[in-house]
C-alpha cells in the first residue's frame, strides 16, 4: 500500500485482509547505513506531530484517536484510508507494545527528506525498538502527510549496543524477553531457535483455548497464513525438476479457460506467478467474505472467485503479492499430477521431509490439537478478544490457510538446505530473489522471502490473518533457524524482531 510516494508500514504486522504477511526484512538485515541518535525532541513542526503521535498510542482512547486523525493529518492521507483502519493501526500499535517511550531522534549520514522526521521509541512492553516516521507539510499548519511504523534497530548510544552475546547468554535473553511479553498478553503461541539443526531452545506459552483455558504445548499445531506459499512453490518447483512443466510456460498449456480467460493465461507464467509477478491479485474478494466459508475445500471450488481476474499490469513488468497467483500453482499441480494438491504436497513435501504434524485441516471437523486464533478489537464496549473461527477458511490451500508446528517447519528448513526437496540449483534459485521485488516489494523469490546482505542471507515466509501471525526465518549464512507461531494478530512478528536484534549480537 502505498500513499503519496511512501510506502506505508505498520508496527509488526498490518491488519491484513487475506493472508498476506511476507518476510520482511528484520532489524539486523536492514541495510539504511551509519545513524546516530540524539535524545532530544527537536522543537520543530515535524518534532511536534512526532509527540503528538506518541500521546495518541500512549492515550488508547478512541475518542482521542478520532479528533487526532480527522485535525492533525493532511486531507489526502487521511481521506487515503477509511477511518475505522486508522484506528485499527492505532489499536494495533497499542496491543503490540503497551505504549512507548520517546528515546531519540535518528539521524542517518544520508539524511532524510526534509519535513520528515524519524522517531526511536522504547516499547513499554519487553523493551523493544521501534521508529515513528513523521512526514509534515512544508507549509502550516505543517499536517501530517505520511506517517509509517516500522522495527528499528537498537539506539546507537546504549552501552551494550555493540555487546556479543554467546548462545546461551542469547538464550537467557530472549527467555526474559518472552516472560515480559506473555505477561503483557502480548504473545500466544511456540517458538524455537536451532543451529545448524541443533535446537537451542523451544518453548510454548498461553493458551490454544481460551474458552476452556487449554495451554498451548510445542507440538500445538497453528495456522500458518501465507507460508503454505513455500510448500507450493518447493511442490512446482519439483515437478519442474522432472521435466513435468517448465517456469516459463504460460499457465493456458496446463489450465483451461474456466480458471481465467485465454488471452490471460497465455501471457501469464508459472514464473509469473511463483513470484507475483503476474499482476493477478487476491480471492479474497467481496464474493468470498459474502460467501458461506463451507463452500470452499477443494482448490476447484475457488474457479468462481477467480474467473474475472485480469493482471493489473503486464505480466513481468513489476511486482504485487498475489494469493491468486498461487491458488492457480495449485490447479497447476493437480492437473500435472492427475491428483489432489493436498495429496500431492503432502507425499511430495510433508513425508520427506519427515513433517508429521502439517496438513491442510477441514475447521469443522475434529482436528486434535489445533489453536484457535484471537484478536484484541476495540469497539463501543470497549477492548476484548475475540476468536477468528468464522472469518478463516474452512481449509486452507495452496496459497495459506494449512497448519504446522515450530518443530515441523525445522524439520522443512533442514530439508530444504540438506536438498532433500529440490536440488542446490534449485533452492537457490528460489531464494534469489527478483529484480521486481526489489523494487516494488521486500524482495521475493519463488514462494520465498529474501532479505539481507551476502553473509547475513535471510529467506522463509510469514503468515498473517486475524488471530494468526506465525513466521519461519531461515538465517543461510549463520544456520540459524527461527519458528515462531502465534495465535494472537502480531505474536509472531514480535519475537522474530526481537531474535533478529539478538542474532546480530551472536558471537
Amino acid at each position: 500500500m502505498k500513499v503519496m510516494g511512501k510506502r506505508v508500514i505498520r508496527f509488526v504486522v498490518v491488519p491484513i485482509i487475506g493472508l498476506q504477511a511476507l518476510t520482511m526484512p528484520a532489524a539486523g538485515q536492514q541495510t539504511m547505513g551509519a545513524y546516530k541518535d540524539l535524545r532530544q525532541l527537536p522543537n520543530t513542526p515535524a518534532g511536534k506531530r512526532l509527540r503528538e503521535v506518541i500521546d495518541v498510542i500512549n492515550a488508547e482512547d478512541q475518542a482521542k484517536t478520532k479528533k487526532f486523525v480527522a485535525e492533525s493529518m493532511t486531507p489526502a492521507f487521511r481521506d487515503a484510508f477509511p477511518l475505522a483502519e486508522h484506528l485499527t493501526v492505532f489499536n494495533d500499535v497499542f496491543n503490540a507494545t503497551g505504549g512507548v517511550e520517546f528515546y531519540s531522534v535518528r539521524q542517518y549520514d544520508k539524511p532524510r527528506g526534509e519535513g520528515e522526521l524519524v522517531g526511536i521509541v522504547r516499547t513499554k512492553i519487553g523493551d523493544s525498538w521501534r521508529g515513528i516516521i513523521v512526514g509534515v507539510e512544508p507549509d502550516p499548519p505543517h499536517r501530517i502527510a505520511t506517517l509509517n511504523f516500522a522495527p528499528a534497530r537498537p539506539p546507537s548510544d546504549l552501552p551494550d549496543a555493540g555487546k556479543k552475546l554467546t548462545q546461551a547468554e542469547l538464550v537467557e535473553e530472549l527467555k526474559q524477553y518472552l516472560d515480559k511479553v506473555v505477561k503483557g498478553d502480548l504473545f500466544s503461541g511456540t517458538v524455537l531457535l536451532a543451529k545448524n539443526g541443533d535446537v537451542l531452545f523451544r518453548g510454548a506459552y498461553g493458551q490454544a483455548n481460551r474458552d476452556f483455558d487449554a495451554s498451548n504445548r510445542v507440538d500445538t499445531k497453528f495456522n500458518l497464513g501465507s507460508m503454505n506459499k513455500m510448500f507450493t512453490a518447493v511442490a512446482i518447483a519439483q515437478l519442474a525438476e522432472r521435466g513435468k512443466l517448465s517456469y516459463d510456460d504460460p499457465i493456458s498449456k496446463c489450465l483451461s479457460t474456466d480458471w481465467l480467460p485465454g488471452e490471460v493465461a497465455d501471457k501469464v507464467t508459472i514464473r509469473h506467478l511463483l513470484t507475483h509477478t503476474s499482476g493477478l491479485g487476491s480471492y479474497f474478494n467481496d464474493k468470498f467474505m459474502n460467501s458461506s466459508r463451507a463452500l470452499y475445500r477443494k482448490v476447484d471450488d475457488y474457479k468462481p472467485l477467480v474467473a474475472d481476474e485480469k493482471p493489473a499490469f503486464e505480466p513481468g513488468t513489476r511486482w504485487a503479492y498475489s494469493n491468486t497467483g498461487f491458488l492457480l500453482l495449485g490447479a497447476v499441480i493437480e492437473k500435472v499430477t492427475g491428483e489432489s494438491y493436498f495429496d500431492s504436497v503432502r507425499d511430495n513435501v510433508f513425508k520427506p521431509a519427515g513433517m508429521t504434524g502439517t496438513d491442510s485441516y477441514e475447521l469443522d471437523r475434529v482436528n486434535p490439537n489445533l489453536a484457535v486464533g484471537y484478536s484484541k478489537v476495540a469497539d463501543e464496549t470497549g477492548t476484548h478478544w475475540k476468536n477468528n473461527l468464522f472469518e478463516h477458511v474452512i481449509k486452507g490451500g495452496p496459497a495459506g490457510g494449512g497448519y504446522s508446528t515450530v518443530e515441523d517447519l525445522l524439520k522443512f528448513d533442514q530439508a530444504m538446505r540438506a536438498n532433500k526437496l529440490v536440488k542446490k540449483e534449485t533452492a537457490d534459485l528460489m531464494w534469489t530473489p527478483t529484480p521486481q521485488s526489489r523494487a516494488d516489494g521486500p524482495g521475493y523469490g519463488f514462494g520465498f522471502g529474501v532479505s539481507g546482505e551476502p553473509g547475513n542471507r535471510m529467506v522463509g515466509h510469514t503468515g498473517g490473518f486475524p488471530g494468526i501471525n506465525s513466521r519461519l526465518d531461515m538465517y543461510l549464512d549463520k544456520g540459524v533457524t527461527v519458528a515462531v507461531m502465534s495465535n494472537y494478530d502480531r505474536g509472531a512478528e514480535l519475537v522474530g524482531q526481537k531474535l533478529a536484534e539478538l542474532l546480530v549480537r551472536l558471537e
